[in-house]
């Protein structure tokens, strides 16, 4: 993937105002992207004071004890959304639905908090396209309107796995009368489509809500209970396999997050918290500084706000069936403040807080910490409108980037123009601490 240098970048955003088109999805119109955001020099020249190895190295250590603390908690709230989906089987009705799709709201917080452990860290981005994926055609996994829109060329956009025991695609049937998680996961990407996504959050999310067929006015989907019911009153057909569905993929998820807390928990002699606390702490603290600018830049501002702007298009929306985007965005930027903070509120209400990355930057340079601070705290203020809109307005994101909303759409122009700045000050801090050509991933935007 080719990186434009971040200097040219926000020199191209104050100039210009404008972003290319993105590469995966050509079809999308060029429209301006974000504001100006106040031109950012480029980085100074590194002016390094000596890093203390042992201060560093406890840095990296306590980076891994947040990353246990909030992949624990993300399966904890996985473990209680299983228990509400066992619910909602064991008695479809709209109150244990509803309690369903509460569960799944509170399980994205924790999960979204650990996107920026992601970059860098190969364990993580590996392994997270089975929770995460999206956007999904939803026709592979159940049944859609009439006049749904699949992405082109998919040969699983139809397939319909609930209604079907076996799938055709190409020349090829695949047997999927046993429904569990190993055939689920076996699914993703089939036929060479990205948009063919069977498990993780979002396959949950369309199985508990529903298409959401509302475009950019108001609402979310609308899945009847019933669609769960078997015998009289049920809705949906094949209900049997839905439920074997919905039950299979909530099993995987928890069963993919036991794996990833078990990757960052303390004193396992062969797990990736060992192998990381092992290597040079420059190493880590390079991964921390490149995960957090690669989430803020390529991957918050780009995939999941730019591309949905510039095109208004709900389905680029990452929590489009739930409405729930609001909130996905920003525990994401929040993950990012905590890593260079070095605290995390956990789910019981406690803080986790120890050695942090900021500590290290003030000693080498206190301008250059208090900068990016702010621009951490400017990032979340801008986000934290996007969240008032949907939950004081309700004026969600899909609301948000209609064509003809203009005020909406500049609530996402300067949530984008704030993480772009805060990139800077990423970059910045990387330098103070002798941490050159940090080269935060772009995902092939322009900003």
């Amino acid at each position: 993937m080719s990186r434009l240098p971040l200097a040219a970048s926000l020199l191209a955003l104050s100039i210009a105002l404008a972003g290319c088109g993105e590469d995966k999805k050509p079809e999308a119109p060029a429209q301006a992207a974000a504001p100006a955001a106040a031109p950012a020099a480029a980085p100074a020249p590194a002016q390094t004071a000596a890093i203390d190895p042992a201060a560093a190295k406890a840095v990296v250590g306590h980076y891994a004890d947040l990353a246990a603390a909030v992949f624990g908690d993300a399966l904890s709230a996985a473990q209680n959304l299983q228990k509400a989906v066992d619910a909602l089987l064991a008695n479809p009705s709209d109150a244990t639905l509803k309690a369903a799709r509460e569960a799944w709201i509170a399980a994205r917080a924790p999960y979204m908090q650990s996107e920026v452990f992601r970059f860098g860290n190969p364990v993580v981005d590996d392994w997270e396209g089975q929770l995460n994926a999206w956007p999904l055609d939803e026709g592979l996994i159940d049944y859609v309107a009439a006049d749904y829109q699949h992405a082109l060329g998919n040969p699983g956009a139809t397939a319909n796995i609930i209604a079907n025991p076996s799938i055709q695609v190409g020349e090829d049937k695949l047997d999927a009368s046993t429904i569990n998680g190993e055939l689920l996961a076996s699914l993703n990407e089939l036929g060479g489509s990205e948009a063919n996504v069977a498990t993780g959050y979002h396959a949950i999310e369309f199985l508990l809500w529903g298409q959401d067929l509302n475009g950019s006015n108001p609402g979310a989907g609308n899945r009847p209970a019933s669609d769960y019911l078997v015998g009289e009153g049920a809705t949906g057909g094949h209900n049997e396999r839905r439920r074997e569905y919905l039950k299979a993929a909530t099993a995987l998820l928890v069963s993919d997050l036991q794996y990833m807390a078990g990757q960052w928990q303390a004193g396992v002699a062969d797990n990736y918290r060992a192998k990381l606390e092992a290597e040079p702490a420059e190493n880590g603290l390079r991964k921390m500084l490149f995960g957090m600018g690669s989430l803020s830049l390529g991957e918050l501002a780009g995939e999941r706000m730019k591309v949905a702007l510039e095109a208004n298009s709900t389905e680029d929306e990452q929590d489009c069936f739930s409405d729930n985007t609001h909130h996905a965005h920003f525990y994401d930027a929040l993950g990012v403040r905590n890593v260079y903070l070095g605290e995390y509120k956990r789910i019981d209400g406690s803080l986790l807080s120890g050695p942090s990355l900021s500590s290290l930057v003030a000693k080498a340079d206190a301008q250059a910490d208090a900068a990016l601070k702010a621009d951490l705290d400017a990032s979340q203020a801008a986000l934290q409108k996007m969240v008032d809109s949907a939950e004081k307005d309700g004026v969600h994101f899909d609301q948000l980037i209609a064509a003809d909303n203009t005020a909406g759409q500049q609530i996402v122009r300067d949530a984008i123009a704030g993480l772009v700045k805060q990139t800077a000050g990423i970059e910045l801090a990387a330098t103070k601490l002798g941490i050159s050509d940090l080269n935060p991933d772009t995902a092939d935007h322009q900003f």
